[in-house]
């Protein structure tokens, strides 16, 4: 309790305290951020705590009465106190309230008096702030119907307005409260009064502070323009009710002041929530008004909508719905479209989005949705076509009420927990339960409708799952095994077995094609129709566990196709087998050959037939045309017929592009497998066959009596393996050549270095006026002249004015983020151009130096003024700013001087021009003065540059006098000077003392601008190749530039863009660095600030620089809280936050308020009137910011915000403070709602909820939407996005991580980028729009630039050819936008079933694809986004994506997409997706097939009695296939897509560099590396499962990672498969035989052994310090810690060996999984039998005796390692026995040994050959152990195995790793010192 109290009382201190933390820091919480949630709900508690906080300081009497008010509140809605948290929050109230009271200093207090204080102070309240006037003029306003402009003077206090309407509100309810104990007379009657007033009244005080999200609907806002948008306006008329419409009973209440609406219908008759209504509404509202704007604007006084805006919403929300009457072909709800009204239409839609709004986790059922609204929207139409509102029968409980999510959504909540609650965690296989596509696809059939309405509690579809017994699935089953890659892609694998054996046919018979050779290539026939038969054999057995559940034709359909295949398989065997009869009898009879062909040709022409009707684009629609029911039964038969799956075709012209693409692959592809594969291996392979009987060293089984049978195939098997993987290779390079072709033709890497932004800057603004600026700013007149009426001249100058506003909001972007420096900016910044100076200025860092070379050219110029220009012209930015030079000097010298002092000026400068006119400047004037004369002009530009003082205006007043004398008797020739010097004017004036006496100090913002300009012009001597001089910064603006020479739809105005959404996912990651993690320090004193400060040093300094702390250190930055402060954003926008994000994402908002702003929309002015151009102020605009709020709305779905709120976490204050400086940031979060049942229990609801920041910076709840039960019943990511996904807006939503970051100079471009939707790109719409990447953790570390390099080439030249031609691009991850409305009407951004979708990105686009949605790519945006950077962190996840590919390959999306697509689209959908993680695992498995074929010929002796009688065994076949391989696994063929980005966007020269630097910092060793990663967990997740989401951490490496760690996390994947290939090159090299010796094994196996230490080593090369002596001793203490613990319940394997290796084992669960384990664990057996016939003990015996006898030792063996590990706990009464045992034994397995080497043949070399016999068959005594881990528990043999299991670990890894790394950091040592002792 004392830790408690202490707690409370530092919460009372903060209550109390009321000065405010300085900056941006988020105000004290106070109590008023301690309010329990169930508090909070249906009381304003919270307002009026920190109406409280607010007048403390005021009057603290008053806010003790608010105090004492909240605590009754409190005491009367829990007096128990048994909601969470409320006992601890009273206890502090009061705590608060007695401290209150202390202050008082005993006096008493007369609480009769508190009512008169709190009115009285109301009073005084109102007045101060004006209140009354402000309402009388909103009323005004509201009246006219217009929104006035001064509206934007009031926004500037529009926070400062919010906070005294939230503290009058929470006065007038305390007043409201306390007035009802009171006499109605004195003060109890004007209180009485005054709230009456108020709630008659519209008055701002009870609408302004109602929550809202976007639009203020339940209240006119003062501070909100969107309610005044006149299209906002008419969607909210339109939705209101109408005289015709039901009425409602009178004891309906509406929340707010507005009228009832269709809404309000809705929530009565179907009991929707209110807040479910409250989102919807405003939902629906922005919809359709959105919808108006983008066709018009309505004008009328009283706005209406269009009836195609209407109807244009109407039917893109319900296409899904009537795509799914069509197919079940029942009728829809209404009978045509033309026969249904506006208002029907508007009910359809909104009572869609209720159902939807509700639906929880049914929204990833989109037909279960269709079913639910149809029959709702029956029930509708039946109570619409009555006088009377009434409930619907559907939504009605046992007590009377109604509630749709109670009677409806529930019930399926319920059953799909049940299933989910069978998966066991997601370890139960996919068969047993039915995940989100089983329930949805129980509805693509009629039989649906059984389910009644309402529904059934018995029906099929409500059954819950039984204890031990299967529900059933739907159509589909996910059964774990391999051969789904057969079923889904068999047309590729026939097609590949095929070509092999039509190249292999054409080969044996040496390349003839004769009539032999075809009838022989005729035995394709069989083959085909065989493997076909196979897929249909598949297709019956793994359809198992749905056959009782599945559709009844879908069933039919798999047993009729089957039959169909079985025999037509059978056919065309044995008409091909009396073919080879009939051929073998050399007869001249050709009767069979004529029928097979006939055969042949009708199969192969219906199949054909069949796949042209179904797959070619022009023959599709014939085919959809047909009702024949014999041709859509053979249709059906060929192809399934699914809800899902119709239509996937595309344009002629695109299948013709990616068919032509697959064509130039097989012609290399082909070609190279006959004359580099195939062919070299025939004559070996004759050779073999025909070799007489060949002497074994060992007992053979098979191949003595069978042709060698196996050693052909160990001849082959590594060049079949090649053959079926290469296509990829080749699919890479054709790939990377077609990328960079289409990229350059995009004009990619125009602009590649700052140099060539330089050069082009000039063409800059007229293509940002042309691609990026709407129309409606290209129609602005500029400086008061017209379109027509300019020049070309002026019209650079209008497009430099438009341009600027924009340029220099990009650079000030670029300051505030600390790419660039103050210098930098002005040099950087651009100037207006729309002053009276004609000259179009141009950035400094454009004329930098010019004028001091303009100068130079000048002192050396012997030539006419002419030839002097022309030398400065051949530089036209030098020209430039000559120009503007002389320009501004006359415009300068004429505003700081008047009199007598003007007149010279105006002389000087009209001799100068007439000189210059007359061609005789170089006589005029004196160009050798000219450095003297911009010497002295620059002394006065200097000083001017200053703020105003007396002592600078004589400084000033005497430097223009300096310039005077100079210019007058030495830059003028003598005559003009003279005559100058004697006029009579001047001459006066200077013996007077006037001239230039006194100066006019600029104060017109444009010459201020022109003198700072100026005199930066004449001083800046830097090059500018150095400006900016960060890299990020340069690339950026390379980018940028570069895209506006690149295609991109024309800009819409702001009002007429399509409205989207930022949506971002966060769990727990890291929002904020606080102090402490910027400064703790690792074991070697490096922290993550000073990690930063290194690779970031510029950006460093700018920081400093920008927060006036050039010379501070870090101390000193903590001494200040906003510092501190700055300096942890700054650190988080260096990291993958979600801070970083949120800027980034926020940038789309201020874009499109800078873009609405210069466009000038106004609600009250004509455009026509203004002229001015310029961003200033555009931030504070009203109308900017509520245009932008209508087109763009950001969310971010916190899932366990909640939570972290009341365990006070970190995370939880860092998003409030991101609440409170992004004002249109929205945080969506899962509230848990804890309270007691009487039976002792707790019970939980669960609610989806809105927040944002309220007038004081907390958290104000908008919406709160109850749940029917806890929402993650899948996967966690697509789960946390379902349950926000609701309170997201617009057409169009972008889904972005919570690592990414985005650009203000990007979000310029969404306008361009979301135009795209209307675009033409092939047969559909686009459905969602792939965006360009670029990975900015690439500067952090060597792996970090690797995989950002990577990456990198997939999100930009990958992605380009999966978008086109190849039509198969999909969902990746983010930034993609996605079409909104098309995808949350078919089940969301992303699938959510449990391990199954645990890759949920991919998802979404295979599953827009299968719903006829279409998949775009565009490169001239990009969206910034981090990798993981440490080796740890990256094989994390390549890990979680190769688990996520291993559960794809197993899905029904996966299986449809390669049954449905033609095959070339199949071929490339195969080839990106799971076909690449397939070609990993084989890369590896060659290794294998090729290591495991060479120790079968070294074990047996034939390699070198074949390799005498054979002159080569296909060696160039093997070179060929193996060197294929070696390519794969170091990454040549990854780095080739790599390199040609490079040669694109960096040109030819940094990309060899850049490639050859890769080398040297060991990126082949990575890519190897990262190979065994994808194949391990691939291959297990698909045998075992496992799949798992792997959180990577995502921080910066700045630790050394300990060896346990690296040994937990790559035992298995890595470090163990590495040490069987190292043992099988040692078999080879030991046995094996090579013609050439030596230099033969290396060159052969040094793939094999580049593998291995990639494999071995890379963790501790790519570890920092990871060859460090200290380190590799202290790593091997802890990892022999870890290794000897052994653990216990509840030990996780971090802390010891056990605990680790149980969790290892965890994944064999299933029988066919241990069956599989076993097969595979029987290949160690190979070791130990081929290695005892090579002993000099056994000689030439091949007995099989002699390998039995091997297993007698290797039992002895054991038995002797049990003796001497047998633990004396364990017999503590026979410890002397035990050791004497232990002695005898010792010393008589010494003097045996010793004997045995005597007297027998046994040499020592035999006894290290034994080690590696027995070494493998400890491996598979243990794999087989683990795998049968049940039996062998109960034999009492699991601990013996137990320890084995940790010798074997110890041992092999300290032999591996640990020696290697001793050896090398001896050597790292030696030649440090070495270093130091010459140096």
């Amino acid at each position: 309790m004392a830790r408690a109290q202490d707690n409370w009382e530092r919460l009372v201190r903060a209550a109390l305290r009321s000065d405010q933390r300085a900056g941006h820091e988020r105000t004290p919480s106070g109590i008023a951020g301690a309010v329990p949630d169930s508090l909070q709900r249906s009381t304003n508690i919270n307002a009026i705590l920190q109406a409280a906080d607010e007048i403390q300081s005021e009057d603290p009497h008053v806010a003790r009465i608010l105090c004492e008010q909240a605590y009754n509140m409190a005491q009367n809605l829990d007096p128990s106190s048994d909601g969470r948290g409320v006992l601890q929050f009273k206890t502090g109230l009061m705590s608060v309230i007695k401290q209150k009271l202390a202050k008082k200093g005993g006096a008493p207090i007369d609480r009769n008096r508190d009512i008169e204080l709190l009115w009285d102070f109301y009073n005084r309240f109102k007045m101060r702030h004006r209140v009354d006037d402000i309402e009388r003029e909103e009323q005004k306003w509201r009246e006219s119907g217009t929104f006035s402009a001064n509206i934007g003077d009031l926004n500037l206090r529009s926070s400062k307005m919010k906070k005294v309407f939230a503290t009058l509100r929470a006065l007038v309810e305390v007043m409201e409260s306390l007035s009802k104990d009171v006499a109605p007379e004195g003060v109890g009657r004007l209180i009485l009064d005054e709230l009456k007033r108020i709630k008659k009244s519209d008055a701002t005080i009870s609408s302004e502070l109602i929550p809202y999200n976007i639009v203020p609907l339940e209240g006119p806002s003062l501070t909100n323009a969107i309610g005044y948008f006149p299209e906002v306006r008419g969607a909210i008329s339109a939705i209101r009710l109408t005289d015709h419409s039901p009425r409602l009973p009178p004891d309906f209440t509406i929340s707010g002041q507005r009228d009832l609406d269709m809404f309000d219908l809705l929530e009565y008759v179907f009991g929707f929530q209110k807040d479910n209504i409250r989102n919807q509404r405003e939902h629906v509202v922005l919809t359709l008004a959105n919808s108006q704007s983008r066709l018009e604007i309505p004008v009328e006084a009283d706005p209406k909508l269009d009836e195609r805006a209407i109807s244009e919403v109407f039917l893109k929300v319900l296409d899904n719905y009537i795509k799914w009457c069509k197919y079940l072909r029942i009728r829809l709800v209404w009978n045509s479209l033309e026969a249904i009204n506006r208002e029907r239409k508007l009910f359809l839609v909104s009572l869609y989005f209720c159902i939807w709004g509700e639906a929880a986790n049914a929204r990833f059922l989109p037909e279960c949705i269709c079913y639910i609204f149809h029959h709702m929207a029956r029930e509708l139409d039946a109570i619409l076509d009555h006088g009377m509102a009434t409930h619907a029968v559907s939504c009605v409980r046992e007590d009377g009420s109604v509630s749709f999510l109670d009677q409806i959504i529930s019930p399926i909540y319920n059953t799909v927990k049940k299933e989910t609650d069978e998966n066991n965690n997601g370890k139960a296989a996919h068969s047993r339960w039915r995940n989100y596509d089983d329930f949805n696809e129980y509805f693509w059939s009629p039989t649906c409708f059984e389910l009644s309405w309402p529904m059934k509690e018995n029906s099929s579809f409500l059954l819950k799952p039984k204890k031990g017994k299967r529900t059933g699935k739907s159509s589909f089953v996910e059964h774990r095994t391999f051969f789904h890659l057969y079923r889904s892609f068999h047309r590729l694998w026939i097609f590949l077995i095929v070509m092999f054996q039509a190249l292999a046919i054409i080969a044996f018979n040496d390349g003839k094609l004769n009539l032999n050779t075809f009838k022989t290539i005729l035995s394709i026939g069989p083959t085909f129709a065989v493997m076909n038969f196979l897929e249909s054999g598949l297709d019956v057995l793994l359809m198992f566990g749905a056959y009782t559940t599945a559709r009844g034709m879908a069933i039919s359909r798999i047993v009729i196709r089957f039959f169909w295949c079985g025999f037509s398989s059978a056919f065309v065997l044995y008409f091909y087998l009396k073919l080879m009869e009939e051929r073998n009898r050399n007869t001249s009879d050709s009767f069979y050959f004529r029928i097979y062909v006939l055969v042949l040709g009708v199969y192969a022409g219906v199949r054909v037939l069949f796949a042209l009707l179904l797959k070619f684009p022009s023959c599709h629609r014939l085919s959809e045309m047909s009702d024949h029911p014999f041709f859509q039964f053979f249709k059906w038969i060929y192809e399934e017929r699914y809800f899902v799956g119709r239509g996937l075709v595309e344009k002629t012209t695109d299948y013709m592009s990616y068919v032509f693409f697959w064509l130039v692959i097989f012609s290399c592809k082909f070609p190279f497998a006959y004359f580099l594969q195939i062919k070299p291996l025939v004559k070996p392979t004759n050779i073999i066959v025909d070799l007489p009987r060949l002497q074994y060293s060992w007992h053979d089984f098979i191949s003595k009596n069978n042709n060698n049978v196996l050693t052909i195939a160990s001849l082959w098997a590594p060049v079949i393996a090649i053959y079926l993987m290469d296509i990829h290779i080749w699919y890479t390079l054709l790939s990377a050549i077609y990328g960079a072709v289409m990229g350059a033709r995009a004009r990619l890497g125009e602009i590649r270095s700052i140099e060539m932004v330089h050069k082009r800057f000039e063409s800059f603004p007229r293509a940002f006026v042309k691609n990026l600026v709407s129309p409606h700013i290209k129609r602005m007149p500029f400086n008061g002249e017209s379109s027509q009426s300019q020049s070309s001249y002026d019209h650079n100058k209008t497009y430099a004015a438009i341009f600027s506003p924009f340029w220099n909001e990009i650079i000030k972007s670029l300051r505030e983020e600390d790419y660039i420096s103050n210098r930098e900016m002005d040099l950087l910044s651009m100037p207006s151009n729309t002053g009276s100076l004609k000259l179009v200025q141009w950035p400094l860092f454009l004329l930098s130096s010019k004028i001091l070379l303009a100068i130079d050219l000048a002192l050396d110029c012997k030539d006419t003024q002419v030839d002097l220009w022309n030398r400065i012209r051949k530089d036209e930015y030098m020209a430039y700013a000559v120009q503007e030079c002389y320009s501004s000097i006359e415009k300068i010298m004429h505003s700081l001087v008047d009199g007598e002092g003007r007149l010279w000026v105006e002389r000087v400068f009209r001799e100068i021009n007439g000189s210059i006119s007359e061609g005789s400047l170089v006589i005029t004037l004196s160009l050798k003065k000219l450095p003297v004369v911009l010497s002295r002009f620059t002394a006065l530009t200097g000083l001017l540059t200053r703020n105003p003082t007396p002592e600078l205006a004589k400084g000033a007043a005497k430097a223009v006098y300096d310039f005077y004398d100079v210019v007058t008797h030495e830059l003028l020739s003598p005559d003009l000077g003279d005559q100058l010097d004697t006029w009579h004017i001047l001459l006066r004036a200077r013996n007077e003392g006037r001239l230039f006496s006194r100066i006019e100090w600029p104060k017109d913002p444009d010459i201020k601008e022109q003198v700072k300009r100026l005199h930066l012009l004449l001083t800046v001597k830097d090059n500018a190749a150095n400006i900016p001089k960060n890299l990020e910064a340069r690339r950026r603006l390379q980018f940028f530039t570069n895209s506006l020479f690149m295609d991109m739809p024309q800009a819409k105005p702001v009002f007429e863009m399509m409205p989207f959404c930022v949506f971002t996912p966060y769990y727990s990651e890291t929002v904020l660095y606080s102090n402490s993690e910027l400064r703790v320090e690792n074991e070697d004193g490096i922290s993550i600030l000073f990690y930063l400060q290194k690779i970031f040093p510029d950006e460093w300094e700018n920081f400093l620089e920008r927060i006036g702390k050039g010379d501070s250190g870090d101390a000193e930055l903590q001494e200040s809280s906003t510092s501190a402060l700055e300096l942890r954003f700054w650190a988080s926008y260096r990291g993958q936050t979600l801070a970083r994000t949120v800027r980034g994402m926020m940038y789309y908002r201020r874009a499109l308020m800078l873009q609405g702003y210069l466009e000038r929309r106004s609600l009250d002015e004509d455009v026509s009137s203004q002229t001015s151009f310029t961003s200033q102020g555009f931030e504070l605009s009203g109308e900017a910011r509520a245009q932008a709020d209508i087109k763009f709305t950001y969310v971010v779905s916190c899932q366990i915000y909640g939570q972290q709120k009341q365990r006070k976490a970190p995370e939880a204050a860092d998003i409030a403070l991101l609440l409170q400086r992004n004002e249109a940031l929205r945080v969506a979060f899962i509230h848990v709602e804890e309270s007691s049942k009487p039976d002792g229990t707790v019970a939980k609801e669960f609610y989806s909820k809105l927040v944002k920041a309220d007038a004081h910076g907390k958290d104000q709840e908008i919406f709160s939407i109850k749940l029917p039960g806890d929402p993650k019943l899948g996967e966690g990511k697509p789960e946390n996005q379902n349950h926000a996904v609701i309170f997201t807006r617009g057409d169009a939503v972008q889904t972005i991580d919570m690592n990414q970051d985005n650009y203000l100079e990007e979000a310029m471009k969404m306008r361009n980028l979301l135009e795209e939707f209307r675009g033409s790109h092939g047969l559909r719409p686009p459905t969602i729009l792939g965006v360009r990447e670029h990975v900015f953790t690439g500067s952090v570390s060597s792996l970090a630039w690797f995989m950002s390099n990577q990456e990198t080439s997939f999100v930009t030249l990958g992605q380009r050819v999966l978008a086109k031609p190849l039509k198969v691009r999909m969902h990746y991850g983010h930034p993609d936008v996605f079409d909104r409305i098309f995808h949350v009407t078919r089940g969301g951004i992303s699938k959510a079933s449990r391990v199954i979708n645990i890759s949920e990105d991919i998802f979404a686009g295979f599953n827009s694809t299968l719903r006829q949605g279409n998949i775009t790519h565009h490169e001239y945006i990009q969206v910034g986004k981090g990798r993981d950077v440490g080796l740890n962190q990256i094989a994390l996840f390549e890990g979680k994506v190769a688990g996520g590919n291993g559960e794809q390959v197993l899905s029904r999306d996966v299986y449809r997409l390669g049954q449905l697509f033609d095959f070339f689209r199949m071929l490339s959908f195969f080839f990106t997706t799971v076909g690449f993680y397939v070609c990993t695992m084989m890369t590896v498995l060659t290794v294998y097939v090729f290591l495991y074929g060479r120790a079968y010929l070294a074990f047996s002796g034939l390699d070198e009695g074949i390799s005498k009688q054979a002159e080569l065994m296909g060696n160039t076949a093997l070179d060929a296939a193996l060197n294929a391989q070696f390519l794969v696994q170091i990454g040549i063929f990854t780095a080739v897509p790599m390199i040609m980005g490079f040669i694109l966007e960096l040109g030819l020269l940094q990309a060899v560099f850049s490639f050859i630097t890769m080398q040297f910092q060991l990126c082949s060793v990575f890519f190897t590396f990262s190979l065994g990663t994808r194949t391990h967990y691939f291959g297990r997740t698909i045998l075992h499962g496992g799949a798992k989401y792997r959180a990577t951490g995502r921080g910066f490496v700045v630790r050394h990672i300990k060896f346990a760690e690296n040994y937990r996390l790559y035992s298995r994947s890595h470090f163990v498969k590495a040490l069987e290939v190292a043992l099988l090159l040692i078999v080879f090299l030991a046995y094996g035989y090579a013609e050439g010796g030596a230099v033969s094994f290396i060159l052969i196996t040094l793939s094999s052994w580049f593998l291995v230490i990639s494999w071995l080593f890379a963790p501790y090369i790519f570890n920092p310090s990871g060859f460090e002596w200290q380190k590799t001793v202290e790593d091997f203490d802890d990892w022999t810690s870890w290794l000897m613990y052994k653990g216990g319940v509840g030990v996780k394997g971090d802390n010891s060996w056990e605990s680790w290796w149980d969790e290892e084992q965890m994944h064999i669960q299933t029988l066919r999984g241990r069956i599989l384990e076993t097969i595979l664990s029987l290949r160690f057996i190979m070791f130990q039998y081929g290695i005892v016939y090579k002993l000099h003990l056994t000689g030439s015996n091949t007995s099989i005796a002699v390998y039995g006898f091997s297993w007698v030792v290797l039992i002895g063996i054991v038995l002797i390692f049990k003796i001497f590990t047998l633990s004396p706990k364990k017999s503590t009464n026979f410890q002397l026995v035990l050791r004497f045992m232990q002695g005898v034994t010792a010393i008589g397995l010494i003097v045996a040994l010793c004997l045995v080497v005597l007297f027998t043949d046994l040499s020592v070399p035999d006894l290290f050959a034994s080690i590696l016999a027995f070494i493998p068959t400890g491996w598979c005594i243990l794999c087989l152990a683990i795998t049968w881990r049940r039996l062998v528990k109960s034999l009492g043999l699991w601990e013996s195995v137990k320890e084995f299991a940790r010798i074997r670990g110890s041992s092999s890894t300290k032999l591996s790793v640990e020696d290697w790394r001793y050896l090398l950091s001896l050597l790292e040592t030696r030649l440090t010192s070495r270093r130091l002792l010459f140096n």
